[in-house]
């Protein structure tokens, strides 16, 4: 046996910076959290993370992931452990952290902390427009052609609650930002009847965030379907892998449908998992 963070060669994951699009999809695909998005490029923070068994390179769309041999510290199991449970540590440590700043925030402005919806991004203040709120007919049908979809209120993923009523055995749509801009029907053929998040995988930050509250959709509001749009650039890809490892950590299974919007504005693709 080799000594400890003795360097010998072996197989590791290499990246090229020039394919990497930094989609995040590899990261999600990495169960040692070797890899990670660091100026929007994926990067092996630590080789000794890294067992070169090549999971990952199956979640890159762009292919940018290969396993080659060289010179490099030995897989050290114990210290994955030890840095799987620090990125545990540290997320709770940053939602404390938030959890004060809204204490705070609520003594400033009068209101009650749990009128508080708490991210890891920032504190948001449910007093008016963050307030969870189902709508009614009467309050969708809106002057002009084209009516609103819309049923609820909350809609990006960091701000709904998966508890919602609204998600309760619904058919929920999980949204890229971008695709309701390109896509000129998407409220009369996709949204309609639909509750929804949206989430854009490129620059939203707190993925397990995103995974936990999609996997309480399937678990605790037993959702009916779940549809997945996203836009046909590679950025976007990442949006599927989080529903993806939401569906692998849930122990209800739940429909989804794929579905790839181009930037001209027509489906791409469409089929179910």
């Amino acid at each position: 046996m080799t000594e400890a963070n003795q360097r010998i060669n072996r197989k590791i994951i290499e990246i090229d910076e020039e394919l990497c699009t930094g989609c995040g999809q590899c990261v999600i695909g990495c169960a040692e959290g070797a890899l990670e998005i660091i100026d929007g490029k994926a990067k092996v923070v630590n080789e000794v993370f890294c067992d070169g068994l090549g999971a990952c390179i199956g979640e890159c769309p762009e292919g940018a992931l290969e396993i080659i041999e060289r010179e490099a510290y030995e897989f050290n199991e114990e210290a994955v452990e030890k840095h799987l449970e620090s990125l545990s540590q540290n997320e709770e440590a940053e939602l404390n952290h938030v959890k004060q700043l809204v204490a705070e925030h609520a003594q400033e402005c009068g209101c009650a902390s749990g009128d508080f919806n708490i991210t890891l991004d920032d504190h948001v203040c449910n007093c008016a427009s963050e307030e969870t709120t189902e709508l009614n007919e009467s309050q969708t049908d809106i002057t002009g052609k084209n009516p609103t979809e819309l049923r609820q209120w909350p809609v990006q993923m960091h701000l709904i609650n998966p508890a919602a009523p609204y998600f309760q055995g619904a058919d929920v749509i999980l949204t890229a930002d971008c695709v309701a801009y390109a896509l000129g029907e998407y409220h009369d053929k996709y949204l309609k009847g639909h509750s929804i998040a949206i989430a854009c995988p490129k620059l939203d930050q707190g993925r397990e965030i995103y995974i936990e509250k999609i996997r309480s959709w399937f678990d605790e509001a037993k959702i009916n379907t779940l549809t997945v749009m996203r836009m046909q650039i590679p950025c976007c890809g990442g949006l599927l892998g989080l529903a993806q490892e939401a569906a692998k950590r849930a122990s209800r299974k739940v429909p989804i449908k794929y579905i790839i919007v181009s930037v001209e504005g027509t489906i791409f693709k469409e089929e179910w998992l």
